[in-house]
């Protein structure tokens, strides 16, 4: 009598394994942003850079080469969650983000609180929450942002006025921000209403 094959869900794809990757940065970049030196912030730089990449190719491939899967539609959106907030949090460690800076930083995390339990709601409704494009753009402008709050007095000794530029960027993506979570706690309500 033949064994019938169960498929198993694949694990070890190249868009999974970057959203991994994604996620073993977290730890790295907060080490490196501890250290409080020089160093550490050209390499929690150069980390951030290369997780913010990977969160487009993770997608990209995924479509191109078939590889979708609940795993990385699971997975994707916590990595994303985790570097940013740990970012933001060691900015404000550092004191990179001071003053009034802190309350976008605290906009920017408030929102990804407030999206991942609205879509962990809607999801037990069958709704589908999609990634509407000025979420995309907020997405990029934060990324930005961060990166050269990251680089910070290291990189203002190259381009100076770097860590202006991404404060001003912050404030941006954390405009943004508001919209699209307005966005996504008004399709949450609706739905609460209508069940």
């Amino acid at each position: 009598m033949d064994t019938p094959v169960t498929s198993r869900p694949h694990v070890a794809t190249v868009p999974n394994v970057l959203t991994y990757a994604r996620i073993a940065a977290v730890p790295a970049l907060v080490a490196c942003l501890f250290m409080g030196t020089e160093g550490g912030r050209w390499v929690a730089f150069w980390l951030f850079a290369a997780a913010a990449a990977t969160d487009w190719l993770d997608g990209y491939l995924a479509r191109r080469l078939e590889q979708q899967s609940t795993l990385g539609r699971m997975l994707d959106p916590i990595a994303d969650k985790l570097i940013v907030g740990a970012a933001l949090i060691m900015l404000v460690h550092d004191r990179t983000l001071d003053g009034w800076s802190i309350w976008a930083a605290i906009v920017i995390l408030c929102r990804e609180i407030l999206v991942s339990g609205l879509r962990e709601f809607l999801a037990e409704l069958n709704v589908k929450i999609h990634v509407t494009n000025l979420a995309k753009w907020k997405t990029g402008v934060q990324m930005v942002a961060l990166a050269a709050l990251i680089a910070g007095p290291a990189g203002d000794k190259i381009v100076p006025g770097i860590s202006t530029f991404g404060i001003v960027l912050l404030w941006i993506a954390a405009g943004l921000t508001l919209w699209t979570g307005y966005d996504y706690l008004k399709a949450g309500i609706r739905h609460a209403m209508e069940g």
